[in-house]
């Protein structure tokens, strides 16, 4: 520890990304970017704004991309918030919204971020734990609370929430925020965003990160009431006025409005993932049902650390967890048709040595 650290710092157990190395003819698995390119209009939008305009500040609001937003969904601009990936929005979410008297919940087993934020923020958190067949149980979610929120699909898990039971959750909690985090819904699931118009307390986020391809351009937003989003944007603008750049705005439009290309990709995403999933069925794997672009599987006969070591010597990364509920399983993103091929080729050969 440095002694010109301040107190925070040397309490915070920081979040770890999945690994990005640089190794050629690698088979990367595991930090669920999507295994399709962006739309073409977005590399298009790209080019048209990389100008001399670059020396200008971007529009600190990025009204066109809010308003694309909107219209996409049926929504007011104004029930719109963007940010720099869903990640720092969810930075804003935490601070604005889900620190309170009252602790936050969420599951145990969820996207990883959530702790590392209430430790950074200081926020009050109870995790609640997913069930033995690793659902969340919404009748466990029946106690006081601050706030809630909830991955759904869940992350690393991939299991779905139906809309139903979301709208269960709002009328069950009417007088605190349940954010919905909804990263990967494009891949299975139905967003909850139509319940913000019943639903003042709901605030449902995306990212561009997962079915738009664009994890490298670094776009996410949240749709809520307006006076959701009033707390978000006061939050934001004492941090940061500018956190999305020329570029990451023209190609967020363009993705958004080639919906053709975005179904279509998505729905490859899925074929493959069913594929994916019959062939370590056939290895002998139980693999929980995924609504993302990623499954959760673990094989009863062989440790699942020992599995991701190997398939590494064999150049092919997986995502593996050491925390002592899931420390079986492997979380495996949906690459390529080709990709996953290999994977089960892979595995097939370590499971029989």
């Amino acid at each position: 520890m440095s002694r010109f650290w301040s107190p925070i710092v040397q309490t915070l157990t920081p979040y770890v990304p999945g690994e990005q190395p640089k190794i050629t003819n690698l088979i990367k698995l595991n930090t669920n970017e999507n295994p399709f390119g962006p739309s073409p209009r977005v590399l298009e939008a790209i080019k048209a704004e990389t100008a001399d305009t670059l020396r200008l500040y971007p529009d600190p609001n990025a009204d066109r991309l809010k308003q694309t937003i909107a219209a996409y969904h049926g929504i007011a601009a104004n029930e719109v918030f963007v940010g720099n990936g869903s990640d720092e929005v969810l930075a804003h979410v935490f601070m604005a919204l889900l620190n309170h008297e009252k602790p936050l919940l969420f599951a145990d087993i969820t996207y990883s971020f959530y702790p590392t934020y209430c430790s950074l923020y200081g926020v009050k958190h109870r995790v609640v734990p997913l069930d033995e067949n690793m659902r969340i149980r919404l009748a466990d979610y029946d106690q006081e609370c601050g706030a809630i929120i909830i991955a759904n699909p869940n992350a690393p898990t991939g299991i779905l929430l139906s809309t139903a039971e979301i709208e269960l959750l709002l009328q069950a909690h009417p007088d605190v925020v349940v954010v919905v985090d909804e990263a990967y819904v494009d891949f299975g699931g139905e967003t909850v965003i139509p319940l913000i118009k019943r639903y003042p307390n709901l605030l449902v986020i995306h990212t561009l990160s997962k079915s738009r391809s664009l994890a490298g351009l670094r776009v996410g937003f949240a749709v809520g009431h307006p006076e959701l989003i009033e707390a978000l944007d006061r939050v934001k603008n004492s941090f940061n006025s500018y956190p999305l750049d020329r570029l990451a705005i023209a190609g967020s439009v363009a993705a958004i409005e080639d919906e053709s290309y975005f179904r279509r990709t998505c729905q490859g995403v899925i074929d493959t993932r069913e594929k994916l999933v019959a062939g370590l069925n056939l290895l002998g794997f139980d693999v929980l049902p995924s609504a993302a672009n990623f499954i959760f599987a673990r094989h009863p006969q062989h440790d699942a650390a020992t599995l991701a070591a190997n398939l590494r010597a064999k150049a092919i990364l997986v995502r593996h967890f050491k925390q002592e509920r899931i420390n079986q399983y492997l979380r495996i993103s949906i690459g390529t048709d080709a990709e996953c091929e290999a994977l089960v080729d892979a595995l097939q050969q370590i499971i029989a040595q």
